[in-house]
């Protein structure tokens, strides 16, 4: 091998090696009511993604949480989560919130999955029934639209 091949494919694994970043880590606390068995499956499913780190917290008056963090109360859902200045509602898919975190529309203050559809991640149902469902985006100002749809 010459000399120039050897450095030049030196250089070339530096750049790719540059190239290859980790993934970001985000932690993401979740609030409940004590008791609530699908909180946990859900965030199990979001610590398996490897994007993050879960904390749980069990809320007495998640009504009164759920307003002071801003959730409106037509898309309330069983939990509340905080990752990264957002406020995600119930059992949103985790490539949605990464979607949100990469993209961070303007004014947007969170993602919500209002009920408990069957299906959504946490809610999976042993004989495999699925509820399409909307992922809403929330802003402060009250209004929303639809952020992804799953059929």
């Amino acid at each position: 091998m010459q000399r120039r091949t050897v450095l030049k494919w030196f250089g070339a694994s530096a750049v790719l090696g540059a190239c290859q970043q980790t993934p970001r880590l985000y932690d993401m606390q979740v609030s409940r009511d004590a008791g609530c068995p699908c909180c946990h499956v859900w965030t199990e499913l979001m610590e398996k993604t490897g994007r993050f780190t879960v904390a749980m917290v069990d809320v007495s008056d998640m009504p009164a949480y759920k307003q002071k963090v801003g959730v409106p109360t037509a898309l309330g859902s069983c939990h509340t989560a905080r990752v990264d200045g957002f406020v995600i509602e119930g059992h949103v898919p985790s490539e949605d919130i990464l979607q949100l975190l990469a993209e961070r529309p303007a004014g947007v203050n969170g993602l919500a999955v209002p009920g408990m559809p069957r299906g959504s991640p946490g809610m999976e149902q042993p004989n495999g029934v699925r509820d399409p469902y909307d992922v809403i985006a929330f802003r402060s100002d009250g209004s929303s639209y639809v952020f992804s749809h799953h059929a």
